[in-house]
């Protein structure tokens, strides 16, 4: 038995090596793109995201770099995220200027009747095929005005939207030292002028890991925030170096909060599975009917049993979350959607609850995003009131004079635009 014990360890450690050694670290470039004349003139967006950096972790643990930066620049009291409160659809939606149920990403994971086929965050091949994104990301809307752009990392920049990658990009992967990404970026830069990219995109998910694992008052999440820190610190430093008028927008997706992680909901007795498919979540429940006749019967039932979670028809949504029925330009929201109340979970699957979720209604202070600004274009030691995350692509458009439709985006220039010089 301890044999067969030791085989399948060994069998297991040798497909996670695999998996691990895997991982794709070469730069993709696409070749024949160039800055147009005009375009060389312009400044340059190093775009920031640190995953479920919450508004108030650069005063709680003390991130010296950040707090020094946004001083010099321009500080968010809060930045809301758009509902709901999760890594794919929000970050998708900083990059477009558009609500998750406009750009279609609508969960970390939901069903595409279309397609009968289940987007997930953890399904490769459909993060990297761009027929699932709506919108224009900012890297699309850059290429197709001759402007070269570059990502270490962001959702959908190694997938083919609209038939455009960046210039340059990473397929995502955690084996590249954080020193070697900073030095890209600074190479980068000094590349002709012709091939050298005016927006570049950069993404950490340490701080949303050790939340995730730990809960948000752990010395592992105090240590994430200091490594994202002294990063941007020398991030910063090696590009002031260039001298370069280059201006850095610092985000995060989401906040974080601490969830009960003895009592969770279990799969409610109204949900029969052979009527409705149901995706994975944990604060949020998609359930997309078979049958259209299922939907009422399911809905009043479940709105007897629940005690812990809200149950919404699609149609029912609240309007400030604008993810109804009506909004839903993809038809990929379920037709019932479960809500928890916090600091419950759902946990059909009865799996280890981790301390640290999101997900929830976008108005409770934990979802809060950050949003600092620093550089040429920006004010000098400002303060702003929150603001939805919708608002930060007319922002990096306006700075790098890029033009897009009238009212093809839900974010507004008007909302950032005094936080210019």
């Amino acid at each position: 038995m301890k044999n067969v014990q030791k085989i399948i360890c060994v069998f297991i450690c040798s497909v996670q090596l695999t998996f691990l050694t895997a991982q794709d670290t070469t730069q993709q470039v696409v070749s024949g793109r160039h800055n147009s004349k005009e375009q060389e003139t312009k400044p340059y967006v190093i775009l920031i995201s640190a995953d479920g950096f919450r508004f108030d972790l650069a005063e709680k643990y003390h991130a010296t770099n950040l707090l020094k930066l946004r001083q010099q620049g321009v500080a968010a009291k809060y930045m809301t995220p758009s509902f709901p409160s999760v890594t794919f659809p929000n970050h998708y939606t900083i990059v477009t200027g558009l609500y998750p149920s406009h750009h279609g990403l609508v969960d970390n994971t939901f069903y595409d009747w279309p397609r009968q086929a289940t987007y997930s965050m953890g399904n490769k091949k459909f993060v990297a095929d761009g027929t699932w994104y709506g919108g224009t990301p900012l890297w699309v809307l850059a290429e197709k005005q001759q402007m070269v752009s570059a990502s270490f990392y962001w959702v959908a920049s190694e997938s083919n939207i609209q038939n455009t990658n960046p210039t340059y990009y990473y397929i995502y992967n955690d084996k590249i030292p954080i020193d070697s990404r900073i030095q890209t970026v600074k190479d980068w830069l000094q590349l002709p002028e012709d091939k050298r990219p005016h927006l570049i995109t950069f993404y950490f998910p340490e701080v949303d890991h050790a939340e995730h694992d730990y809960g948000t008052e752990s010395k592992q999440t105090e240590d994430a925030v200091h490594f994202v820190d002294e990063s941007v610190g020398k991030l910063n430093a090696a590009v002031a170096s260039l001298h370069l008028p280059v201006n850095f927008i610092f985000v995060s997706d989401h906040g974080m909060t601490n969830v009960d992680t003895v009592h969770s909901i279990s799969r409610p007795l109204s949900i029969d599975t052979s009527k409705f498919i149901v995706p994975f979540g944990d604060v949020l429940i998609h359930m997309y009917a078979k049958n259209k006749n299922d939907i009422q019967p399911a809905y009043e039932a479940l709105k007897k049993e629940a005690t812990d979670y809200d149950v919404y028809l699609a149609e029912n949504m609240p309007a400030r979350w604008h993810y109804s029925k009506a909004d839903d330009r993809y038809n990929r929201l379920g037709d019932i959607i479960l809500v928890a109340r916090l600091p419950e979970i759902f946990n059909f699957s009865r799996r280890r609850v981790t301390p640290g979720k999101h997900g929830y209604d976008n108005a409770f202070p934990d979802m809060r995003a950050s949003f600092y600004a620093w550089g040429p274009a920006f004010k000098n030691n400002m303060v702003i009131d929150g603001f939805e995350n919708v608002n930060v692509y007319p922002l990096i458009a306006h700075i790098l004079g890029l033009t897009y439709p009238a009212n093809s985006i839900d974010g507004k220039f008007e909302v950032l635009q005094d936080i210019l010089k």
